[in-house]
C-alpha cells in the first residue's frame, strides 16, 4: 500500500470515528435496537463470572412497548430486558473489562463496538485490494462506503454483538479470498487453514447471522483445491479432505464450547438456545399473524419497504425515519449503482482471471446466504430490519465501488479530451464525491431525525 492510499484509507477510518462517536454521544440510552439486552448480557458476566441463562420473563412485549413508548424514562428500569441472553458470549466477554474499568458506563462499550466497526471498514479494504491489487482506488470507494452508511453507523456505535460479528465475516472472508487467490503470504502452508479456522471459530462463538462464513470457508477450500489440483492430482482427494479437517475441526471444537454449555443448560438438541428463545418471546409478531391481519401483499411491501429504509436508515428501535426524499434520493442512487455494477460485470466479465472469479463467486456466496438467513428469519418472525444485512456488506460494498467507478468512467468520457493527469483528479474527485455526501448524510440524519425524535 502506498503512502497516499494508506492516508485515504486512514482518512476514511477517522471520519468514520469521529461521526460514529457523535453518534454514541448523543444517541439518548438504550436507542439502538435490543441495547438493553445486550448491555445487560455484559452486566451479567461482570457481576456474576457466568454466562446468562434465557429464562421466562426476560421478554416481556407488553413492558418493552412501554419502555419504547416513554423513551426509556429513568423511572422504568431495563434490568429485566434479558431477551439476548442465549447468544454466543464473545462479544459480551471483550466487553466485560471495559464495563468493570468503566462501572458500567454505556457510552465506553459504545465507542469500543465501533471500534470494531473500524475493523470492518479495514477488512472490506483488504478484500477488494487482493481482488484488484492494481486498483487501490476502488478499494477505498468500497471502505468508504460501507463507512458512511447512515444506519450502520448508527448500529457501530451502539451496544450490540453486530459489530464484532461483521470483522469476523469480513476477517473470514479475506482469508478465504486470499487462499483462493494463492497469496496467503505469511499465512502460507498450514498457516492459512489455522487462521481460516479461528475465523470460524469465532463466528460460531459471535452471532448465529455469520454462521454462513462457515459454508463460505468451505467452499474456498474446494476452489482453493481446484486451483490446486493439476500440480497434485496424485492426492487431490486426499488434500481435500485434510484441508477441510484441518479447518473444521478447530474451528467446531471452539463452537462446541458454547452449543456444549447450551445443550447442558437448555436440553438436547437445544445447542444454539433457539428453541428456548423461541418460547420466551411470547408476544413478538410472527409472520404468519400478519399475513392473516393485513394480508400478503400487504406484508410483502412493508417487507420490502421497511428492509430499503432501514438498510439506509431508520432509527432508534425502527420509530425514526427520514424523510421520504431523502429515500427517494437513495432509492435513485441505488437504482444508479446496480445499474452501474451489471454494466461493468457484463463489459469487463470476460478480463477477469480464474482466480479472481473464484474469489467473486466466494463474494456472491456470502452475500446470497446472508440474504437467505433474513428471509428464513422473517418466515417465523416479523424482523423487515435492513441491518441484517449487514453481514453481506463486503460484497454490496465491492458491487458499489464497482458501480461508482462505471458512472464515473462514463462522465469522465462524456467530459471529452483531457490531460491524464486532469483524468486522474477527475476521477479521484468524482469517486470520492458519494462518500463525502454518504458521510454529510449520515451527519444530516443525526442532527435532523435522531436527535430531535428521541429527545
Amino acid at each position: 500500500m502506498n503512502r497516499s492510499t494508506a492516508t485515504a484509507l486512514g482518512l476514511i477510518v477517522l471520519a468514520y470515528l469521529a461521526i460514529g462517536a457523535l453518534y454514541a454521544v448523543n444517541t439518548p440510552a438504550w436507542q439502538v435496537p435490543d441495547e438493553p439486552a445486550h448491555y445487560n448480557y455484559i452486566r451479567y458476566i461482570a457481576q456474576t463470572g457466568t454466562l446468562p441463562v434465557l429464562q421466562a420473563g426476560d421478554y416481556d412485549q407488553a413492558y418493552l412497548e412501554r419502555l419504547k413508548s416513554n423513551r426509556f424514562p429513568p423511572d422504568l428500569p431495563i434490568d429485566s430486558v434479558r431477551y439476548e441472553s442465549y447468544q454466543p458470549p464473545l462479544y459480551y466477554l471483550l466487553l466485560t473489562p471495559i464495563f468493570i474499568i468503566f462501572g458500567g458506563a454505556l457510552i465506553p462499550l459504545r465507542l469500543f463496538s465501533l471500534v470494531l466497526g473500524a475493523g470492518v471498514i479495514g477488512f472490506a479494504f483488504l478484500v477488494v485490494r487482493e481482488l484488484f491489487p492494481a486498483r487501490p482506488l476502488l478499494a477505498l470507494t468500497a471502505a468508504g462506503f460501507i463507512a458512511f452508511i447512515p444506519q450502520h453507523v448508527a448500529m457501530m456505535a451502539g451496544v450490540n454483538s453486530d459489530s464484532l460479528a461483521e470483522l469476523v465475516m469480513g476477517a473470514g472472508l479475506w482469508m478465504a479470498v486470499k487462499g483462493t487467490n494463492g497469496t496467503e503470504g505469511t499465512w502460507s502452508g498450514r498457516k492459512w487453514e489455522f487462521a481460516l479456522a479461528l475465523a470460524v471459530g469465532a463466528a460460531f462463538l459471535t452471532k448465529v447471522t455469520v454462521y454462513p462464513l462457515a459454508v463460505v470457508a468451505a467452499f474456498a477450500i474446494l476452489l482453493r483445491w481446484i486451483r490446486q489440483r493439476p500440480v497434485v492430482e496424485w492426492r487431490a482427494a486426499r488434500l481435500l479432505i485434510f484441508d477441510l479437517l484441518l479447518v473444521f475441526v478447530p474451528a467446531l471444537l471452539l463452537g462446541a464450547l458454547y452449543w456444549g454449555r447450551n445443550v447442558a443448560v437448555y436440553g438436547w438438541p437445544d445447542f444454539l438456545g433457539a428453541i428456548r428463545h423461541g418460547a420466551v418471546v411470547q408476544g413478538q409478531p410472527r409472520t404468519s399473524e400478519w399475513i392473516v391481519i393485513y394480508g400478503s401483499e400487504e406484508v410483502a411491501r412493508r417487507f420490502v419497504t421497511t428492509t430499503f429504509q432501514s438498510f439506509w436508515g431508520q432509527f432508534g428501535w425502527m420509530g425514526v425515519v427520514m424523510d421520504w426524499r431523502v429515500y427517494m434520493a437513495l432509492g435513485l442512487y441505488s437504482a444508479l449503482l446496480a445499474v452501474g455494477a451489471v454494466a461493468a460485470l457484463r463489459g469487463h466479465w470476460s478480463l477477469v482471471i480464474d482466480h479472481q472469479r473464484h474469489s467473486l463467486t466466494i463474494l456472491g456466496v456470502s452475500g446470497l446466504l446472508t440474504l437467505a438467513v433474513y428471509l428464513y428469519y422473517n418466515v417465523s418472525f416479523v424482523q423487515h430490519q435492513g441491518r441484517y444485512l449487514f453481514p453481506a456488506l463486503i460484497p454490496l460494498g465491492l458491487a458499489a465501488a464497482v458501480g461508482i467507478r462505471q458512472w464515473v468512467k462514463w462522465m469522465v468520457k462524456g467530459a471529452g479530451r483531457m490531460g491524464q493527469g486532469s483524468k486522474q483528479w477527475a476521477e479521484f474527485a468524482l469517486t470520492l464525491t458519494p462518500i463525502v455526501l454518504m458521510a454529510a448524510l449520515d451527519l444530516f440524519a443525526l442532527y435532523r431525525f435522531i436527535i430531535p425524535a428521541l429527545r
